[in-house]
């Protein structure tokens, strides 16, 4: 079995970058795209905005608890193909951040598996990284430094810090 790698997207130039760089330099890898569907309206680094016109608001109780699945998140889902008590019925199909990635992996020959699910970005995929095994996560970045990286946050930083496992950051 070859190496499993993670790829975060939304529907950003630099989610695009990352998973063309994945592509391309490890050919006999298993790749899933992972979109997070942010149900954090405060974060406005990478992953944040919201994709498509089925995105259920976050309600306006909801805190941030400090774990993927907040109050009124749908959660992790377990993986891919996996089920959760919390995982809707739609499919991904319709999102555009994976679509955009099975179409990108169809040009460059490769199959890939795709994943939803809600949270707070960075939170959502270290949790996702902790619940399924993988060898390396490789994401886009905005490259914000100083202040804007401050006030916008960035969810690259954040996932490095956190992650069990290596993070090949793509600017």
């Amino acid at each position: 079995m070859g190496q499993r790698i993670l790829v975060p997207v939304d529907d950003s130039e630099r989610a695009k970058e990352g998973l063309r760089y994945a592509l391309e330099n490890f050919p006999d890898a298993e790749f899933t795209a992972l979109h997070v569907v942010s149900s954090d309206t405060g974060d406005l680094g990478a992953f944040s905005r919201p994709s498509g016109g089925d995105q259920e608001q976050a309600d306006e109780g909801d805190t941030d608890s400090g774990s993927a699945s907040a109050p009124g998140d749908l959660g992790a889902f377990p993986g891919p193909g996996g089920k959760s008590p919390d995982q809707t019925e739609e499919d991904d199909t319709g999102d555009p951040a994976l679509g955009m990635a099975r179409e990108i992996a169809s040009e460059h020959g490769v199959e890939i598996q795709t994943d939803r699910m809600r949270g707070r970005p960075d939170r959502a995929i270290v949790k996702y990284l902790e619940e399924n095994e993988y060898d390396l996560v490789v994401l886009g970045s905005h490259g914000r430094d100083g202040v804007a990286r401050v006030l916008l946050g960035s969810v690259a930083e954040k996932v490095v810090r956190r992650s069990p496992i290596p993070v090949l950051v793509v600017r």
